[in-house]
């Protein structure tokens, strides 16, 4: 029997609904993934709606906790360390630490930083700083990078309504550092009205999935989709396998929440969807 992926993930938690932890952790469970969770914030729900209660933890409390994992010896066990929302630039530079200490402890750690920034809707929704720490600082710290298109747009300073200008900015981003970009909710002259893509990029070679395009906004599928990338890029360490994987996993818990009329993601009633999706999409060589 092959031994679980161990994934520290280090992001935001809401009681109510299904974003940042509470959107990657069942998930990666449901795949079989051992998962340590740290939390950035602790909020009663998203801040998509209108109002909040919680509050956004210090930098402090995540070296305190990735040290107490440290002096269980876990992370010499570590596979993959994956970030999303993070509060703060104080807490991005805590996050990374955690992210260098995982690796003194096990070389092989593959760091995943889903670069939360914004979105085409809503533009730019983090405190202001925390773009240009990502930027300047976690970019160069990842091996794998997952920004949507806004995020792309953002980070490389170019536009991406193109095949050939998104190919050229997600070059841009591996010259930054990371080894593997994914891009995600990505649209460009070249994608139909009624589809969505994502494109993978390792090693000079790019593949792209196309799903079809639903008529609803999903808060929190971008985390759930770095997460599957992550852990299926560690066990099969393809960047197709593991975007068609991720891809057709997300596309079937979207779908499902749609058809239940659910406004929060229905990652329980939809759990078959990350071991077995009902569709599957192939990668196209770009």
């Amino acid at each position: 029997m092959t031994a679980p992926l161990n994934i520290l993930s280090i992001q935001s938690h809401v009681a109510y609904g299904h974003v940042g932890n509470s959107a990657a952790v069942f998930p990666l469970q449901r795949l079989g993934c051992e998962v340590w969770p740290i939390h950035t914030v602790q909020f009663s729900n998203h801040l998509g709606y209108g109002s909040f209660e919680g509050q956004v933890f210090g930098a402090e409390l995540i070296d305190a906790v990735a040290s107490g994992i440290a002096a269980r010896g876990a992370l010499e066990r570590c596979d993959g360390v994956l970030s999303g929302y993070m509060g703060s630039a104080a807490i991005g530079a805590a996050i990374l630490r955690t992210a260098a200490l995982a690796k003194a402890a096990n070389p092989a750690v593959t760091y995943c930083c889903d670069p939360v920034i914004g979105d085409v809707s809503t533009g730019v929704y983090v405190r202001p700083g925390l773009p240009e720490f990502i930027r300047d600082h976690a970019l160069p710290a990842a091996d794998i990078v997952t920004p949507n298109q806004f995020e792309l747009d953002y980070l490389t300073g170019a536009p991406t309504s193109t095949v050939a200008q998104t190919q050229a900015a997600i070059d841009a981003l591996h010259a930054r550092g990371p080894r593997i970009v994914l891009v995600t909710s990505l649209t460009t002259e070249d994608t139909p009205a009624d589809a969505m893509d994502l494109i993978a990029s390792d090693g000079g070679r790019k593949w792209r999935v196309r799903t079809p395009k639903l008529d609803q906004i999903f808060t929190g599928a971008g985390d759930v989709t770095a997460a599957l990338f992550l852990a299926h890029w560690l066990r099969s360490r393809s960047a197709p396998e593991a975007l068609a994987r991720a891809a057709a996993s997300v596309f079937g818990l979207l779908q499902r929440t749609a058809a239940a009329g659910k406004v929060e993601l229905a990652l329980v009633a939809a759990q078959d969807e990350f071991v077995a999706p009902t569709r599957v999409f192939e990668p196209e060589v770009l």
